[in-house]
């Protein structure tokens, strides 16, 4: 019989743009405040580092969910426990 898994834990590994979901919408207010920034302000110079500002955040962001998938930890118990004879042979599944 096949299992499924819960909506709520489906929705903890989603990704977006290489970005968790908590990561994507940080990077999104991001993306509306110097959106505000750029209409109030006429200046070249803000809107250059305003695309700049976001494309470093994006980087910087994407680095750090790649580390924190290094960082986590996996349980403590195996899922599956048996008592057969490990004979060293892996046969894989197609």
């Amino acid at each position: 019989m096949k299992k499924y898994s819960p909506y709520k834990n489906i929705r903890k590994g989603a990704v977006i743009f290489g970005l968790s979901l908590p990561l994507f919408a940080l990077m999104m207010l991001s993306i509306i405040a110097s959106l505000m920034v750029i209409i109030f302000s006429f200046s070249l110079d803000v809107i250059i580092s305003a695309l700049l500002f976001n494309a470093f955040l994006y980087i910087g962001l994407n680095r750090i969910s790649r580390l924190l998938e290094f960082l986590q930890m996996t349980g403590a118990f195996p899922k599956m426990i048996s008592n057969k004879r490990n004979s060293g042979i892996h046969y894989e599944k197609d």
